[in-house]
């Protein structure tokens, strides 16, 4: 077969390739406006979400009242209900993605099939053609015109080869990057299914535990007040332990013996976007209000309830433990204990449901639960706080029952992307 007639049929079976892919290309524009859909209906729900917290926020400082609890009651489930329906916008999403980008695989398989076959006629043509030396083919033409017409060929076909190599790395790239994806949405969706299951989960307790509020508190204004009061006061007791004993532990930090101040040293352990900084670490004048010592010991990241939280870094769930069951609204509520194995310990707070235990191992980035109002919160937010570990312990409270953690607190921002 010659030159001209061989690079015929290549582009013949190119051809009928691409006719073929006609139905695929139609089905793949489908597909896109299906997923531009739901990515539409997320960015409403997500705008939702974050109006809603950021009232939230604004009203954080208010009296309490009980048509205020209430109202965040009502508030958090209807946020939470959100997330439920981020969640199943979400996985029909990745599913959708996920077949288009078989389709996609699909036709890169195809276009490696087509460009190794014109690669591997080209080779056997160039084989056939280095079987004649330069000089046969010099001598065995009755004209120069014709040898060197022939050896021009030969070239154009060495060039040929060239571009085809290059097209078929590009296909064998396409397809590879069209697999990676495929298995990161696959992953994506696995995790998202994940937050499903745990956000229904967090909606149905706060549905009970808003029955349960309502039934015990009903057209009782005056007697919530008292309860209140008391409540306060008990918080300042717990607060005021901590304070007395973290200030102790606090001397005792040997920094020498800790990682250099490295912001990245830790994952910031909720989504990037999703939150905004409620307040800071240390004597801030937020904490010199509400605080009797004037300090806070840890960073809190506003952000809806049923949020993701992460592990900042690899390490051994310590603790996870509800100090709602022992004084209800009085400290941490739902909280985990994360020890890692740089010298640094740390703690994620008021959550709303947590999916770890202790003895577990985490990964750098591993969910272990979600962002709530459990505990001494305002509104929902993640409390969270870097200790060092030779500092750290947990114990029971006079206060708050048999599970309180202490130690020397660092500011976060010294190993935390924030």
């Amino acid at each position: 077969m010659n030159l001209t007639r061989f690079l015929f049929c290549v582009l013949a079976s190119i051809g009928i390739a691409a006719g073929l892919l006609i139905p695929v290309a139609a089905q793949e524009n489908t597909l896109q406006s299906q997923i531009d859909a739901r990515n539409r209906e997320l960015e409403e729900i997500n705008r939702e979400i974050q109006q809603t917290q950021s009232k939230l926020q604004e009203t954080q400082s208010q009296k309490w009242t009980l048509s205020s609890e209430v109202k965040q009651i009502n508030t958090n489930v209807s946020q939470i209900e959100r997330s439920i329906k981020t969640s199943e916008i979400s996985i029909e999403k990745f599913g959708l993605e996920i077949q288009s980008l078989q389709g996609d695989i699909g036709n890169a398989e195809q276009d490696l099939v087509v460009k190794e076959a014109a690669v591997g006629q080209l080779l056997r043509q160039i084989q056939q053609q280095d079987a004649e030396s330069v000089l046969f083919v010099l001598l065995k033409n009755n004209a120069l015109s014709d040898s060197l017409l022939e050896l021009q060929a030969l070239r154009d076909v060495y060039s040929t080869l060239l571009v085809r190599i290059d097209e078929l790395n590009a296909a064998k790239t396409r397809l590879e990057g069209a697999l990676t994806d495929t298995s990161v949405k696959k992953q994506s969706q696995t995790i998202e299914s994940q937050n499903l299951r745990n956000r229904k989960i967090i909606a149905e307790e706060l549905r009970e535990d808003k029955e349960d509020f309502l039934a015990e508190v009903k057209n009782k204004e005056q007697t919530y007040t008292k309860y209140i009061d008391e409540l306060t006061d008990r918080q300042v007791k717990i607060a005021q332990e901590i304070a007395d004993i973290e200030s102790r532990l606090m001397s005792k930090i040997d920094f020498k013996n800790l990682p250099a101040r490295l912001s990245g040293l830790f994952e910031t352990p909720v989504p990037r976007g999703s939150y905004r900084i409620t307040q800071e670490y240390g004597a801030t004048a937020f904490a010199r209000r509400m605080y009797k010592n004037g300090f806070h010991n840890g960073i809190d990241f506003g952000a809806p309830v049923g949020t993701p939280v992460y592990a900042a870094e690899g390490g051994v769930v310590i603790a996870a433990a509800n100090q709602d069951r022992y004084c209800w609204k009085g400290a941490y509520g739902k909280f985990v204990v994360v020890r890692h194995y740089m010298g640094l310990t740390t703690l994620y707070a008021h959550m709303s449901l947590y999916t770890v235990k202790e003895g577990d191992t985490v990964k750098r980035g591993d969910i272990i639960g979600y962002v709530g109002t459990s505990g001494l919160a305002t509104g929902p937010h993640l409390h969270y706080t870097v200790y060092d570990t030779s500092t750290f312990y947990i114990d029971g409270s006079r206060s708050c029952g048999p599970v309180m953690p202490f130690g020397g607190s660092i500011d976060p921002r010294n190993y935390t992307v924030i």
